[in-house]
């Protein structure tokens, strides 16, 4: 796999600043330590044929697929683009089986899988129907235990796992846990810290839940808690240096958890990588792009931010940026 070039600034890392321990606890107060700055650079690529928002979005680790999301004038879309990481090129996917707004993805075993969202029109009806991108169709698979919209979902220790977002009564308090092997679902107990509209990524047999929000855009929450798959067991972690919802995570193959976008009064620029190793945030250039409700994918050492909205509330982009984290070395 070839992945586009990322163009450096000056190699330099700050030196690491130790965040405040563990807390506990909610709101929009950032710890009161400050986070490094690490200098790496965002490269532009080209951009995603329809601009969207509120996506899902995966990686097969050759491909990237965007699915679903709200066009511009606020309908729920089926559509499917997918970015070829060899040639740096997007082309047209197999449309989802119905249009979805605020789906999650997430992928095992070279399979990129879309699960729940919202039928619409707008934030309403979620569902609890999965599809996977077999070849250029895709296949239903058990539907999700209920359904479940503006969560995430991300694979670990072999299982895929759906954490927060909103089922039929609110705010969700359960996670559910799909066997690959097996083929079924299970239900487990939800983060500590209910939300929506927040991150999720896998790294080696952890789920991480961070940011998010409990209700409107002034909810945003700087809640950070891993899950411990095999053990089912969940763990607080540092607070996250922003406070955000409306955005997405991803993890790094170094050892790493990006946290990007968001919105509040605006849309947010702000990039933040846990260490997993050290426990500690890093904070990372801005994107050049301010945006929530895009998706955010890692292939490699290698983030991508896709789409999203750039103003607080419904709006759409096609933006398409990428870093590399490739310098960042964690003690993990």
């Amino acid at each position: 796999m070839v992945v586009p070039p990322i163009y450096w600034s000056a190699p330099c890392l700050a030196v690491l600043v130790a965040l405040a321990a563990a807390c506990s606890g909610r709101g929009d107060v950032a710890p009161s330590a400050a986070p490094s700055v690490v200098d790496v650079r965002w490269e532009s690529l080209p951009p995603l044929p329809t601009p969207r928002s509120e996506v899902a979005a995966a990686s097969d680790d050759d491909r990237i697929i965007v699915a679903g999301g709200f066009d511009a004038g606020g309908g729920s879309v089926a559509t499917v683009e997918i970015f070829d990481l060899a040639t740096g090129t997007w082309s047209t996917g197999p449309d989802l089986p119905v249009p979805l707004n605020h789906p999650m993805a997430a992928a095992f075993d070279d399979t990129v899988v879309v699960l729940g969202g919202y039928l619409g029109p707008g934030l309403r009806t979620p569902t609890d129907r999965v599809f996977a991108l077999r070849g250029d169709r895709w296949e239903e698979l058990a539907p999700m235990p209920e359904p479940r919209g503006a969560g995430g979902a991300a694979t670990a220790d072999g299982r895929l796992v759906v954490a927060g977002g909103v089922g039929t009564d609110g705010l969700a308090d359960e996670a559910f846990v799909f066997d690959l092997a097996a083929g079924t679902w299970s239900r487990i107990e939800g983060p500590p810290t209910a939300r929506e509209h927040l991150g999720v990524a896998g790294l080696g047999r952890d789920i991480y839940v961070v940011g998010g929000r409990t209700g409107g855009i002034g909810s945003n929450l700087a809640s950070a808690e891993a899950l411990d798959v095999e053990r089912v067991r969940w763990q607080e972690l540092p607070r996250m240096p922003t406070a955000r919802g409306g955005s997405a995570a991803t993890a790094t193959t170094n050892g790493f958890v990006v946290s990007a976008g968001g919105e509040a009064d605006r849309a947010f620029g702000e990039v933040e990588a846990f260490d997993v190793g050290t426990g500690r945030w890093l904070s990372l250039p801005h994107m050049p792009t301010e945006r929530h409700g895009l998706g955010v994918v890692a292939v490699g050492t290698v983030v991508y931010t896709i789409a999203g909205g750039t103003v607080p509330g419904l709006s759409v982009s096609d933006a398409v940026e990428a870093v590399d984290l490739a310098s960042l070395r964690s003690a993990g």
